[in-house]
């Protein structure tokens, strides 16, 4: 024994690493790790994704459980797969996950009956960890549970619960067995408190982690006008995955609205997922083709948010959108829409603008920042002043892995009376690092699984 003390093993559990908010939060928490600290491991039930290239060298991928993807393809393939393979009982739980599917109209309560099915297929990891984490609602939770061999489990919430569309009762169970469930805002922690009372001293708030120098320094990295500026436009951003929570479609309408009173504007979206379709078939029924772009997934999309003038965050819910963090950090005028955690990062009229989660109020909430610059120019001036950087949120995760300095309960804990009134997740990154042995990552937003 050379006297060093051990590494704490972890084991990180994710669907997979799509564009998505979770799934940067996941590699910029995994970035500010202290490598001296920790032994880390991490499993996607697929082994895919563009945030793959940016997971620390330190982090050892574990080969992806081969039967997941029988749920994740048709059922014909599916069965024939599992009978060549010589594994009836695999086709037995696809037959039956499919008639979930087809009965279930609710999308996530159809994942959480599904899960009992996909548990027959899955193995266990072989090793025993000292702390592991679901970082996601549903199967990484679920999956840590049932078959991971750890001394300490967290699960990970990165939404408002109560929009989930989940069966609270599914899932009271397994929360009972976490020793800690964490979430990304205090306002989803008060949700959580008052939809699973009896687990609310489990409740933990780890704010996604966002390095304010990181993100300045790439949104310089490109100089070049990168939207072909036209004279007396206004330049517009939203970033998030193409999914109807984050509002593309309320955002396109307000788009026509401002244009049908003669503001030349154009807006352009970060971000890709499965509503490309239906909104460019929205936006060439609107007319909209030059004004609404969809930009799709950039590896740095930082410059692009420097350059427009206003973002807009037009979300139907969010836990806490990086993006909106991130567009703070660059001192961008900013409209949110009032959902249930939007007040846990804007103060209307202080530091951006919240409007009614409507057309017409997205539209007249743009078109105040475009015409009143002094409003403008205080926004900006109260963001500068701001203290944006959420780095020592590491420090709360070494707390529940059991190798931080404790402080307390109080440290951690959610205040009871926490506000729960009325969530893509931003988009374009975020990064973080914790001192020795820290790595900073730095992500891009864009579509999530399912």
């Amino acid at each position: 024994m050379d006297g060093r003390k051990r590494k704490t093993s972890l084991l990180f559990v994710m669907n997979h690493l799509h564009c998505g908010g979770a799934e940067r939060a996941l590699v910029s928490l995994l970035g500010a790790l202290d490598n001296d600290k920790y032994e880390v491991d991490l499993l996607l039930f697929k082994r895919e994704g563009v945030f793959l290239a940016s997971l620390p060298p330190e982090v050892r991928v574990l080969e992806e459980p081969c039967a997941y993807r029988l749920f994740d393809m048709p059922i014909e393939r599916a069965l024939g797969k599992a009978l060549r393979s010589g594994r009836p009982d695999h086709a037995l739980a696809r037959l039956i996950a499919g008639a979930i599917i087809r009965t279930e109209p609710l999308p996530a309560r159809s994942d959480q009956r599904i899960w009992r099915y996909m548990a027959w297929c899955l193995p266990s990891p072989a090793k025993r960890y000292d702390c592991a984490i679901g970082f996601l609602e549903r199967g990484p939770i679920y999956y840590v549970l049932d078959k991971v061999k750890a001394e300490r489990k967290i699960g990970w919430i990165h939404i408002d619960y109560d929009r989930l569309g989940m069966d609270p009762a599914f899932d009271d169970p397994y929360f009972g067995r976490l020793d800690h469930l964490v979430t990304v805002s205090e306002e989803c922690a008060a949700v959580l408190k008052m939809r699973f009372p009896r687990h609310r001293d489990k409740i933990r708030v780890i704010h996604n982690i966002v390095s304010p120098g990181t993100i300045r320094r790439m949104a310089e990295a490109e100089t070049g006008d990168l939207y072909g500026r036209r004279e007396g436009e206004t330049i517009i951003v939203s970033a998030g995955r193409l999914h109807p929570q984050k509002g593309f479609d309320m955002a396109i309408d307000a788009c026509k609205l401002l244009a049908e009173q003669g503001r030349r504007v154009r807006w352009f979206v970060l971000g890709e997922g499965d509503e490309r379709e239906r909104l460019t078939k929205l936006i060439r029924e609107r007319g909209l083709e030059e004004q609404f772009i969809l930009l799709g997934v950039k590896a740095n999309p930082y410059p692009y948010m420097r350059q427009a003038d206003i973002y807009v965050q037009p979300s139907r819910f969010e836990g806490k959108p990086i993006a909106v963090d991130e567009a703070k950090m660059l001192g961008l005028p900013i409209l949110v829409t009032d959902y249930r955690a939007a007040g846990g990062q804007i103060v209307h009229g202080e530091n951006g603008l919240i409007a009614a989660m409507e057309p017409g109020a997205i539209a007249e909430g743009i078109a105040r920042l475009m015409d009143d610059p002094a409003l403008t120019e205080r926004l900006r001036r109260n963001l500068a002043l701001e203290l944006l950087g959420t780095e020592d949120e590491v420090r709360k995760f070494d707390e529940l892995t059991g190798t931080g300095e404790l402080a307390g309960a109080d440290r951690l804990a959610v205040p009871a009376e926490a506000s729960a009134s009325g969530e893509p997740v931003g988009a374009a990154g975020s990064a973080g690092s914790s001192g020795a042995g820290s790595r900073t990552a730095v992500l891009a937003e864009g579509s999530g699984g399912r």
